[in-house]
């Protein structure tokens, strides 16, 4: 999990330097009482909540194919650009949060984290 403590730039809090993200594909991460992932797909990087909003399984050790992160516990994935999870699962979307870099550092967006709408 991410230990460094954040910094603000302005309403986009500085969450996790990029590099940390370069040989993994998901990192944890919290900010204030909000447990979130920091995830790598490529070149893009996403925030999303740490529990699958289905069953609350740890999302930490899902994997990422294809832009979905997928369920470790039911198999179910999320589309890492809409939340959207795949048909058939009755769950709400996964939250997501807005994402920028900014001087090799992962920011993400505080608004976003405190209200719980990603």
């Amino acid at each position: 999990m991410a230990s460094t403590p954040p910094r603000s730039a302005s309403r986009f809090v500085e969450v996790l330097p990029l590099a940390q993200l370069a040989d993994r594909a998901i990192v944890c991460a919290k900010i204030g009482h909000v447990d979130l992932l920091l995830v790598r797909d490529g070149e893009k990087v996403f925030a999303c909540e740490r529990a699958c909003p289905h069953e609350q399984a740890d999302l930490s050790v899902g994997h990422i194919t294809e832009g979905r992160l997928q369920c470790p516990r039911h198999l179910a994935s999320f589309d890492l650009v809409t939340g959207d999870i795949s048909a058939g699962w009755p769950s709400r979307p996964l939250r997501l949060y807005p994402t920028e870099i900014r001087d090799g550092w992962i920011c993400v967006d505080a608004a976003a984290l405190e209200d719980g709408t990603g």
